[in-house]
């Protein structure tokens, strides 16, 4: 591409900038989610955790002007699979970075005989999920639900979305 980004292979290298972006990725849920314990301690750990798993296709970095500030990857089961993460450092959103991202992930997909392709957002996170819509996530799978068992933390939760009728919180 002409803008400076060169999307490519995870790399050893990558390593400390890739646990910064899951770090900011976990900052990110925190905030949505007002919960500054989402994610442990030490959430740039979870990271190489990420890099260890068996399903693992990729990941793939995207690099500006020689840092790198967005990754992705593929979870695969079968002939599914799962986009995971999208993240693109706070400084570089809104620039397609993400969808550059989430088209090459697609075609990772496509070239390895994937039969269906899914990315799960959090459920406050609106402006990942209209990046997804945008890229062409418009059909409703599975919905992951959950009901809180803290005492005193259901307040929390804020008016969601409606579905079948029924209404949720996120």
């Amino acid at each position: 591409m002409t803008d400076g980004s060169v999307l490519r292979a995870y790399a050893p290298g990558d390593l400390e900038a890739c646990r910064a972006l899951w770090v900011e990725l976990t900052q990110r849920h925190r905030d949505i989610y007002e919960d500054p314990a989402l994610g442990g301690d030490d959430p740039g750990r979870q990271f190489d955790a990420y890099l260890a798993r068996d399903d693992l296709v990729g990941p793939w970095v995207l690099e500006v002007d020689g840092a790198v500030v967005g990754l992705t990857g593929l979870l695969v089961e079968g002939t599914e699979a799962e986009i995971e993460p999208v993240v693109v450092t706070a400084a570089h959103r809104s620039r397609g970075l993400g969808t550059r991202l989430l088209e090459h992930a697609r075609a990772e997909a496509v070239a390895r005989g994937m039969t269906h392709l899914s990315v799960r957002p959090v459920g406050r996170n609106a402006a990942a999920m209209a990046c997804f819509h945008r890229a062409g996530f418009d059909i409703l799978g599975r919905v992951e639900l959950f009901t809180e068992l803290r005492p005193g933390r259901g307040d929390r939760w804020k008016p969601g979305v409606t579905l079948h009728g029924l209404g949720y919180r996120s």
